[in-house]
């Protein structure tokens, strides 16, 4: 029991990490967050744990064949995320807030799609398989070495410690989404779009050179 409770830490801490850098998702989390509300960047953050979760299977039960299969189809999963990443920066840029905080309740749709959207996201990048391969066979896990219940409770763990980090975010940006005003929050938006559309333009040129 008490290797399980370890092995349930060292994940956290290695979702936490794997999540923690501020990228496409991160950004979009934000943006989400300012204009919708808080449940909407936790359910756009649950999306992004859930493809950590997936991509910690993977590594941490040994599907050797599913992890090639992906790493085969990078490069259209790369061209899908690509433009889903310039889609949502299209439309990040036209979205205009209005003068009020925005009070309406958020709607199941509405927050499922922000779950599905974020998970489908990052499951475009199956490059990060190779991180997850590469943390769980210093762990002696990757590869199928046969101990499923310690790969369980790492994946777990990366799950919980993922999950962490995009509750802090989307928490900490919520606290500040009522002292923005409008122009701030235009700006932030301007600022997010531009972004996005690099991380897009880079995820292209990223499938043109492979």
């Amino acid at each position: 029991m008490a290797a399980l409770i370890l092995f349930g830490l060292k994940g956290m801490l290695i979702g936490f990490a794997i999540a923690a850098p501020v990228g496409p998702i991160g950004l979009l989390c934000i943006q989400r967050t300012l204009a919708r509300g808080r449940w909407s960047g936790m359910l756009s953050g649950l999306g992004a744990a859930s493809a950590d979760a997936v991509y910690g299977c993977i590594a941490g039960f040994g599907l050797a064949s599913l992890a090639g299969l992906l790493l085969a189809w990078q490069t259209e999963l790369r061209l899908i995320g690509g433009l889903f990443l310039l889609y949502l920066a299209w439309r990040t840029w036209r979205t205009l807030p209005s003068a009020e905080p925005v009070r309406v309740r958020p709607t199941h749709a509405g927050l499922l799609g922000d779950y599905l959207s974020t998970l489908a996201l990052t499951l475009t990048n199956p490059v990060t398989i190779l991180a997850f391969l590469g943390i769980f066979a210093g762990l002696g896990l990757a590869g199928g070495s046969g101990n499923f219940a310690m790969a369980g409770a790492l994946v777990l763990g990366v799950f919980t410690g993922s999950l962490v980090w995009w509750l802090l975010l989307a928490g900490g940006v919520g606290l500040l989404r009522g002292r923005l005003t409008p122009s701030g929050l235009r700006w932030i938006n301007r600022a997010s779009a531009l972004l996005m559309t690099g991380f897009g333009v880079w995820a292209l040129a990223a499938m043109a050179w492979s």
